[in-house]
């Protein structure tokens, strides 16, 4: 009889390979229970997982177990047809593979040369790419001329072209494409940004394109490259004058002309540049779990089998009589056993004899059954399958079904709704009082939220009974209150572009293609950009409101992307731009104020008193943006059409709330207005203004500024939040500087709109202005996670940048969303800050979740909480109770 040592099982925490620890949001009990981590992906995982009993588990080879002299669990072979439960699950493991970009530009013959692009990692590689004409000013790309287009290339739209990378030969590891340039063109500089289909990543230069100058005089904003960093190349083409309205033709033949009478040239200089670039890489991998029933010793036997690459180290523990709480087995237990802070077992997977992966083999008594998570579950006296209908192995912790009870209102109990009416009597009270009223209003309105979170805390927790039916439906919330400015209350908010995602022409496609994704990582919302027809291609320069066709996509393609994110349960938020629309027609004095399309609006709908645009309407109700007609909100005309406007948006493609873009612009009452006619389920407005500063300072306190803000929310009636611009600039000063007693306020409370009105907060730390391409406030470099460790833990509705979801960040970002969702957090968590000192900030969020950033030392105080590490990085760290 062969032994042969028993290997390790798997609990909700996580897996290690090698030195890497991978956390997941959810894991499947055995009886314990196998977490794939956030590295890891598994359609199959996402499913409920059945048990079933056929031919095709009879006559297997199964496993006994006995104690070896070494206390140390070992196992014999045993006949057995008691199979329970097989599967194989395809996982995927994400490495990180280091490589170059490289750009060389060669001379071909005398007046041809040729500029190569290229990739030392493999993929599914295209060249985005444009050019710029001589004469041309701004950034926009033009389309190269159709002799410079290399086979396979398409058209984006008319003003860029895509061309695949390839394999310049079959045992050739670089991916390359080479494009000729003619001296002869007009050209002035090659643009291109390099894009990775299989990942959906765009690899710029310097946060910009990738610029190749080929004449003198190219501007240069930092993302030149080339021997001649924006000094000439091809004769004098740069001093051609050009009429604004010279055809392309006329430019070639000038320029050709012109460069034929030019008797000494500043030729092209060879180079060859190398940039670093990293890429997220999938490896597929898998896990076999096979459970049975031993009929010799009654123990349930559990085999698992991985082709992991390195030591799996198994998080782990079992459920006992009923119960679907985590316990610690009795011994014996395998080798390379541990115990992991009296609450789980950490084993180590024994390697196989090839080196090809690791394996493990546990015994467990007769008595487990599955917990909260995916579990599959063990027979036992009171339980019995019949055929393959058996009992439901597996519940979506994520997301809860409907019940076949409704839930009741008796959550909301007598005692809470008593204090908050009490409260309410108080506010009123107190107006006739020579006190400082605000404060006490201020505070007894704060307590009504915290009291409003209780009752609704208590609303979520009620614990349902399911029926097979419900569990196999698909999930639905609890018919719950929603509130435009809070939703849910525990909505995690998605900023789905950034400033360069037009560029594509296919944005709506691409983004489908991660709609799963987003949804596993726990996102409820997600913000697209501006749907409609814009002057400007990024769509903040709206014209016609009714043409959804864009530079992101067709309204098709559009309405397929809402469908999409609908399925998978993610509501999706439209950029509305009401503040302004560019005009289609001029006034008979010249100026650009008269409206086309379907709302054909003359100049009564622009503001008087922006002199740009001579509008004769009334004075605008906020601030003027200077580059388009300012639309005067207090028409009653205008005021219709855009409620109709929004109402056709939610109706036509499914938008289900709203980012107001430029609120500064017009007063809140107006929002209230268009709110209560399109009944958002979400809505949040960008009013973006300087902080206070001192000499170059910026001051500790900024309540004036974060009044601005809450004053703007009030106006709406509180039917839409804001971006808590406070907050970020605040993280700006005190992260950068090492000044960490900014988070703090002088009554000890968060410093920025989250610190006053915490359901209305939207917090964030960048976005397609402040970061992205643009940086206008760029987030300090290197620091982002703790940025994020600090909105992802507090209350306030949080906002994470889409650059940052798919980059190095992606599996920090993960852990922290899976964390907040795990532990409930939502937008009225309240927050003790415990420390804000030069060099740290801590604080314990509802409880229950303790964190802190900064490179100072802090561990969350001893008690009767029993704290454990959930996340870790560069300066932060997250800890939660048990």
């Amino acid at each position: 009889m062969s032994t042969v040592p028993i290997e390790s099982l798997l609990h909700h925490s996580h897996l290690r390979d090698n030195s890497k620890i991978y956390r997941g949001t959810r894991s499947f009990f055995i009886p314990c229970s196998l977490n794939l981590p956030s590295h890891f992906t598994s359609n199959k995982l996402l499913h409920s997982i059945r048990t079933s009993v056929g031919a095709s588990s009879k006559h297997r080879r199964s496993v006994a177990i006995r104690a070896s002299s070494s206390d140390t669990a070992v196992v014999e072979t045993a006949q057995s047809d008691d199979v329970i439960f097989k599967e194989n699950f395809p996982v995927q493991r994400i490495e990180k593979a280091q490589g170059k970009i490289y750009v060389r530009l060669k001379q071909v013959k005398e007046k041809n040369w040729e500029l190569s692009v290229g990739s030392s990692i493999p993929g599914k590689w295209i060249l985005h790419w444009g050019v710029s004409y001589v004469g041309d000013t701004g950034s926009e790309w033009d389309q190269p001329p159709e002799d410079m287009r290399p086979p396979g290339s398409i058209a984006i739209k008319d003003y860029a072209i895509e061309t695949p990378l390839k394999k310049l030969s079959e045992g050739d590891s670089f991916f390359e494409v080479a494009i000729n340039l003619n001296l002869e063109s007009s050209v002035a500089a090659l643009n291109f940004v390099l894009k990775d289909e299989e990942t959906g990543a765009w690899y710029q230069h310097k946060g910009r394109d990738f610029k190749v100058p080929l004449v003198d005089d190219v501007p240069d904003n930092g993302n030149l490259i080339g021997a001649k960093k924006g000094f000439g190349a091809i004769g004098q083409l740069s001093n051609i004058p050009l009429k604004q309205d010279e055809s392309s033709a006329e430019v070639k033949k000038k320029s050709k002309s012109s460069s034929d009478s030019t008797k000494e040239r500043k030729g092209l200089q060879e180079f060859y540049e190398e940039m670093p670039i990293s890429k997220r890489v999938a490896d597929d991998n898998s896990v076999s779990v096979t459970a049975r029933k031993c009929s010799e010793t009654s123990k349930n036997i559990v085999s698992i089998e991985t082709d992991l690459p390195g030591d799996v180290t198994v998080h782990w523990g079992v459920c006992k009589n009923g119960s679907k709480k985590w316990e610690i087995p009795s011994e014996p237990y395998p080798e390379d056993t541990s115990l992991f802070k009296n609450k789980a077992l950490r084993t180590r997977l024994q390697r196989k004899d090839d080196g090809n992966g690791s394996f493990g083999l546990f015994s467990l008594d007769g008595n487990l059954e599955g917990g909260e998570d995916f579990y599959v579950p063990f027979l036992t006296s009171s339980s019995s399958l019949v055929g393959t209908e058996a009992t439901e192995a597996a519940q979506l912790s994520k997301h809860t079904p409907k019940t076949d009870k409704e839930v009741s209102a008796s959550g909301f109990t007598d005692e809470i709704i008593t204090e908050i009416r009490n409260l309410a009597i108080d506010i009123h009270s107190h107006k006739n009082q020579k006190t400082n009223v605000k404060e006490v209003q201020e505070n007894i309105l704060q307590e009504i939220e915290k009291l409003a979170a209780e009752a609704y805390s208590i609303f979520r927790s009620t614990t349902p009974t399911f029926s097979e039916e419900s569990i196999l439906a698909e999930a639905e919330k609890p018919d719950i209150k929603i509130s435009s400015g809070t939703g849910s209350g525990f909505e995690i908010l998605c900023q789905g572009f950034n400033w360069e995602s037009h560029k594509s022409g296919r944005w709506y496609l691409e983004l489908q293609e991660k709609a799963d994704e987003l949804a596993s990582l726990g996102f409820t919302v997600l913000w697209l950009p501006p749907p409609t027809e814009s002057v400007s291609p990024e769509g903040y320069m709206p014209k016609d409101l009714y043409n959804l066709n864009s530079r992101y996509g067709t309204i098709d393609e559009l309405k397929d992307t809402v469908r999409k994110f609908h399925k998978v349960g993610i509501k999706v938020l439209g950029d509305a731009v009401l503040n302004h629309r560019c005009a289609h027609f001029k006034n008979q004095n010249g100026v650009w104020n008269l409206f086309g399309g379907r709302l054909n609006w003359d100049d009564r709908a622009v503001v008087a008193d922006d002199p740009h645009f001579q509008g004769r309407g009334n004075k605008s109700s906020g601030d003027n943006f200077h580059a388009a007609p300012n639309i005067d909100h207090s028409q009653d005309f205008v005021r219709k059409d855009i409620k109709e406007w929004l109402c056709w948006m939610m109706e036509e493609v499914g938008y289900d709330g709203w980012r107001l873009d430029f609120v500064r612009g017009f007063w809140g009452g107006y929002v209230k207005d268009y709110m209560d006619a399109s009944k958002p389920y979400f809505a949040v407005g960008e009013y973006w203004d300087s902080l206070s500063y001192t000499y170059g300072e910026m001051d500790y306190n900024q309540d004036a500024h974060r009044q601005r803000i809450v004053d703007w929310i009030n106006a709406t009636s509180g039917a839409t939040g804001a971006f808590d611009v406070t907050t970020k600039g605040i993280l700006h000063t005190a992260l950068q500087k090492c000044e960490y007693w900014r988070l703090s306020d002088p009554k000890g409370k968060p410093p920025g709109v989250v610190g006053w009105w915490p359901s209305r907060a939207v917090t964030f730390i960048e976005n397609h202005d402040t970061g992205s391409t643009q940086g206008h406030w760029r987030f300090p470099e290197g620091k982002e996670m703790q940025g994020y460790a600090y909105i992802l833990t507090h209350p306030g509705t949080p906002a994470v940048f889409f650059d940052h979801i798919f980059s190095d960040y992606h599996p920090e970002i993960a852990a922290l969303l899976s964390l907040r969702n795990r532990q409930k957090l939502h937008c009225r968590s309240e927050v003790n800050i415990d420390k804000s000192e030069r060099d740290v900030y801590a604080a314990i969020i509802d409880d229950k979740v303790a964190m802190k950033i900064g490179p100072g030392h802090y561990e969350p105080p001893n008690g009767s909480k029993n704290w454990s590490v959930a996340v870790e990085g560069r300066d932060y760290k997250v800890w939660e109770t048990s």
